[in-house]
């Protein structure tokens, strides 16, 4: 079950912003006491809600917004009590000062901004012999480690527990707070209103995650990289499992370069299905690897791997999907067995789309040129496929037949950046932007004004995915869920949120 979060500064939009998230769905929300201004009327926040509530009201000692006495405070808890919420949530130190009353069950917490402590297990026993319904212990994860910490945690406990790392090293620990026992776990209505560190929005939860339905046999796959919260790959394959009917779910994890081999044994012990595999471990994954394909291993990079028993296997749809894109554009002008041979390409950049990008024309014998910021790592990337090099600003004084921009340049969120200067260009020249936010990049702009045939971001993006996708489930990828869902993560509709027809409102006072 999913707790929704409300912390407004007004009991009005309190009350709004409870009927519309229980109208969506939401079946346990959380009212802040310590966001409200002024005198608190419980009474008018709590007369027909709509669904059953947690009272808080958190010190700022505990990350809140209480700065009144804690007589106050004390006071209003006991209050709700009285008026029969269906929880109340009481700290360490104010457990023993409450007693149980009615039929008000009882979430006894501790947080911890600062990180992990050492101790949880002894930590979990002391606030369980409070009285406790509930054991919530929310503290900051400074690594996976921790976050894997909270989930053995919640998992082995006796009385129910409520585990959370905050920040994005612990997003799963949200996510899959169920799955590992805990009887509900929170989420914010808004994502701009977060009141912890790497809470996820209602909608997220909801929607891409399906978290409240995450049981013991979901299989679970996910995305590894530092940092991860970018990452549009979680929406794109919770959209295809979920339209496939699938109970498979597919999750971010962060993990610092140092913790990637303990990652991976963690991954093994919780069965986990498969990964993509992203910055900055394409390359320290492989010799974690028991085998990786042969492209792979050529390019020195892997994007995905499948867990199949003790084998972790690697592969790199990255460059599959690229020569999958460049075959079907030179096949519109060339009747040749190879196309790719003979034919001459410029590749802006030396990071790892351009690496898997050049490892598969110099497979099929084109002639490769690379130019760069980086050019110590431009001329070493040339030299390994056999190819030349020639300086960032000389870039513009070649004609190739493929161009490709292997550099973040134009992307999102510096849209006005363009690689290559595109009014010379010949209209038989083959254009690929590798970047997908957005799509219609101003180099995508600048070669389809020049005549030529383009290769967008978008489409190796949806390509890679749909590799990797029949590689975890062996299934055909919905395509058109695929296109569908990046196309409105890159190109999100502008509507008014409550927030943001209050947010003048909602800083004054009642």
């Amino acid at each position: 079950m999913l707790c929704v979060t409300i912390a407004r500064t007004r009991h009005k939009h309190t009350i709004n912003e409870h009927l519309e998230v229980a109208s969506q769905g939401a079946k346990l929300v959380e009212l802040r006491l310590d966001y409200i201004g002024r005198s608190i009327d419980l009474a008018r926040l709590l007369k027909n809600r709509p669904t059953p509530v947690v009272i808080t009201c958190r010190r700022k000692e505990d990350g809140g917004r209480w700065d009144r006495t804690e007589e106050e405070r004390l006071m209003l808890l006991r209050q709700a009590i009285a008026l029969g919420v269906e929880y109340v949530d009481l700290e360490e130190d104010t457990a023993s000062k409450i007693p149980r009353y009615g039929k008000t069950k009882r979430i006894v917490s501790i947080h911890n901004f600062e990180g992990t402590p050492a101790n949880l297990e002894s930590i979990h026993q002391r606030l369980s012999k409070l009285d406790a319904d509930i054991v919530k212990i929310a503290v900051a994860a400074n690594s996976f480690a921790d976050a894997a910490r909270m989930l053995d945690l919640m998992k082995n406990a006796k009385v129910p527990t409520i585990g959370i790392s905050m920040g994005d090293y612990g997003s799963l620990t949200r996510i899959l707070a169920t799955r590992y026992g805990a009887p509900f776990t929170y989420c914010v209505f808004n994502a701009d209103r977060r009141v912890a560190p790497g809470q996820l929005s209602f909608y997220d939860m909801k929607n891409i995650y399906r978290a409240d339905t995450i049981g013991p046999k979901t299989k679970l796959f996910g995305v590894v990289a530092d940092p991860v919260a970018h990452s549009y790959s979680p929406m794109l394959h919770n959209a295809c499992f979920e339209a496939n009917q699938l109970d498979y779910r597919y999750l971010p994890f962060r993990v610092a370069a140092k913790d990637l081999p303990d990652f991976l044994l963690w991954c093994q012990k919780e069965h986990i299905g498969g990964l993509s595999v992203t910055i900055p471990h394409k390359q320290t994954v492989l010799p974690l690897l028991t085998q990786a394909e042969a492209a792979a291993q050529g390019i020195g990079a892997c994007n995905t791997v499948v867990f199949n028993g003790d084998e972790l296997i690697g592969y790199n749809t990255d460059y599959r999907a690229a020569m999958d894109c460049l075959n079907e554009a030179l096949a519109k002008t060339s009747d040749k067995l190879n196309p790719f041979e003979g034919t001459s390409v410029l590749l802006l950049g030396s990071g790892g789309v351009s690496r898997a990008i050049g490892y598969g024309l110099a497979q099929r014998q084109s002639l490769i040129t690379i130019t760069g910021r980086n050019r110590d790592a431009c001329a070493e990337l040339a030299k390994d496929f056999n190819g030349k090099y020639v300086a960032w600003e000389e870039r513009e004084w070649i004609q190739p037949d493929i161009l490709v921009n292997g550099t973040p340049i134009g992307m999102f969120p510096e849209m006005d950046d363009c690689p290559f200067r595109c009014n010379d260009l010949r209209k038989e020249t083959v254009v690929f932007d590798t970047i997908y936010n957005p799509e219609q990049t101003l180099f995508i702009k600048g070669a389809k004004a020049a005549g030529c045939n383009i290769i967008t971001g978008l489409q190796m993006f949806v390509r890679q995915a749909a590799y990797q996708y029949r590689l975890f489930t062996g299934l055909e990828p919905p395509i058109d869920v695929m296109v569908k869902t990046i196309k409105k993560a890159i190109s999100p509709v502008n509507y008014k949120t409550i927030d943001e027809e209050d947010s003048q409102e909602d800083s004054k006072e009642d």
